[in-house]
């Protein structure tokens, strides 16, 4: 079941900043202000608790614009760059505007441009939305912090989309790869384990290397 957004804060406000967000969203279904009704096609249903899933916080700020608020990295809160999320229960023909509006980096592959990825259920295949749709700029109504804003249009209700920051490459997809890199038994890499990291991940130490050159 999804969960019921709340009225969004106020532009500028201390109530609208890094310090509410919590966790990913799940599932979260985004009203109207002041709509009491049932839900229907087109409020729309974020999600990001996925592996390499980044989305902490949605507010609509009208009809057709959410401004979108991304986590920062673990360890790191001043470092705020990647956001993964899915987007459902979307109206064909919808138009809307996401802002991501807490990114940390001053200067962005989007201002020379770069766009956003996206897919869908139907279409698995990831592609880069139409650089002419994609802004990056620094808004004094979210405490200076740099903004990147996108337009889409939905254009399948069946569909669950997907957006991203660039093509996604998770810790699973990683080690299923060096797992089978492993299986092949080449005398010239060697994988150990070197540690683990603050979320208990194994980090690997790969050596690359001539076998007659591995321990001198």
């Amino acid at each position: 079941m999804a969960e019921r957004s709340q009225t969004a804060p106020e532009a500028g406000s201390d109530v609208g900043n890094d310090d509410a967000i919590g966790g990913n969203v799940s599932k979260y279904m985004v009203f109207p202000t002041g709509y009491c009704g049932q839900p229907k096609k087109g409020h729309l249903i974020f999600d990001a608790c996925f592996e390499s899933g980044n989305l902490g916080r949605v507010d609509q700020v009208s009809e057709f614009e959410y401004d979108l608020f991304i986590r920062p990295d673990t360890c790191n809160p001043r470092f705020r760059v990647w956001f993964n999320f899915t987007v459902e229960n979307v109206k064909e023909s919808q138009r809307v505007i996401f802002n991501i509006v807490n990114f940390s980096k001053t200067k962005s592959l989007y201002r020379d441009g770069m766009a956003p990825m996206v897919k869908s259920t139907s279409r698995p295949k990831w592609q880069r939305l139409p650089p002419k749709n994609v802004y990056y700029y620094r808004c004094p109504d979210h405490r200076k912090n740099y903004v990147m804003s996108f337009a889409f249009c939905f254009d399948r209700e069946e569909d669950i989309y997907q957006f991203a920051y660039c093509y996604p490459y998770t810790y699973t997809r990683f080690q299923h790869y060096l797992d089978s890199l492993q299986k092949r038994n080449m005398d010239y890499f060697f994988r150990e384990q070197l540690g683990q990291s603050v979320q208990q991940r194994q980090l690997d130490l790969l050596t690359i290397t001539s076998p007659d050159d591995r321990w001198n």
